[in-house]
C-alpha cells in the first residue's frame, strides 16, 4: 500500500517467475538425495517448499515427520557468541537446556571452533559460520534434514566429518536432501540425485548417471556460448 501511495497509484508491470514447475519425486526413509543444477534452477526454492517455508501456488508436498532446513545463511544471531547461538538453536528445535549443554563439548569438538565459540559470530569467517550452523542443525536428528550448500564453504577435513554425520543421520532412519554444486560431495553423501533444469526435473536416480548427464549438458551449453562469442 505504501508503494502504491508513493507512486500515485500508477499501474505497474510485474513478472511472475515459476522457480519450480511440475516437479514430482519420492524419497524413502533412510535415503539421501542430492539436488544438482545450475544457479536459478530452483534448488533452494524446492528445499524451502519441502520445509514449509515457501507457499505453493499449486500441487502438494507430503512429508512424514518434521523437516528442518539447514542453510549457511540461516537465522544465526551475529551479535551473540557461538555458545549462545548453539543454545538458542537447540531450544528452537525443541531441546531442553540440559540436553543442549550435555552435547556442548561434542559441538565444540565437531565444529573445530575452540575458543572462537566465546566470541560474537560477527567475527567469524563464512567457513566458521557454516561449521557452526551445520553443528547446530545436527544437534538433534530430524525426520527430514534439508541442506542448502552448507558444506560448500567448509575445508576438506570438515567436509569429511560432515559427510560422516550425514551418513549417521541416514542410518538413524532419517531423510537427507542436499542441494549442492559439488558433484564429488553428492556422490559421497547421497544414494540418489535429482537434476533440476529451469525448475523442472531433468533427471532422477543413480547419482553417477544423473551427474554424468548433468555435466554433459553443462559442457554443451559452455561450447555453444563460446561458439556464439566467437562469431563476428
Amino acid at each position: 500500500m505504501r508503494d502504491k501511495v508513493s507512486g500515485g497509484f500508477k499501474k505497474t508491470r510485474s513478472t511472475v517467475v515459476h522457480a519450480v514447475n511440475d516437479v514430482s519425486f519420492d524419497v524413502q526413509v533412510g535415503e539421501a538425495v542430492g539436488v544438482v543444477g545450475s544457479n536459478g534452477s530452483g534448488k533452494s526454492t524446492l528445499l524451502r517448499a519441502v520445509a514449509g517455508l515457501q507457499a505453493l501456488e499449486s500441487g502438494s508436498i507430503l512429508v512424514r515427520g518434521d523437516a528442518h532446513l539447514l542453510s549457511v545463511s540461516g537465522a544465526l544471531k551475529p551479535s551473540l557468541s557461538g555458545f549462545r547461538n548453539v543454545l538458542l538453536g537447540g531450544l528452537a528445535m525443541g531441546m531442553s537446556r540440559e540436553e543442549i549443554e550435555a552435547q556442548m563439548d561434542d559441538i565444540v569438538e565437531f565444529s573445530g571452533l575452540g575458543e572462537a565459540m566465546g566470541r560474537p559470530m560477527k567475527t567469524y569467517s563464512s567457513g566458521m559460520k557454516a561449521r557452526l550452523s551445520f553443528s547446530i542443525a545436527t544437534l538433534r536428528v530430524p525426520d527430514i534434514l534439508l541442506i542448502d550448500e552448507a558444506l560448500a564453504v567448509g575445508d576438506k577435513a570438515f567436509k569429511t566429518k560432515g559427510v560422516e554425520r550425514l551418513n549417521k543421520i541416514r542410518s538413524d532412519a532419517g531423510v537427507v536432501i542436499l542441494a549442492s554444486h559439488s558433484m564429488p560431495e553428492v556422490k559421497r553423501a547421497c544414494n540418489k540425485a535429482l537434476w533440476l533444469h529451469n525448475g523442472e526435473v531433468a533427471g532422477f536416480g543413480d547419482p553417477g548417471e544423473v551427474i554424468k548427464a548433468y555435466q554433459a549438458s553443462t559442457a554443451t551449453v559452455r561450447r555453444e556460448v563460446q561458439s556464439a562469442r566467437q562469431k563476428p
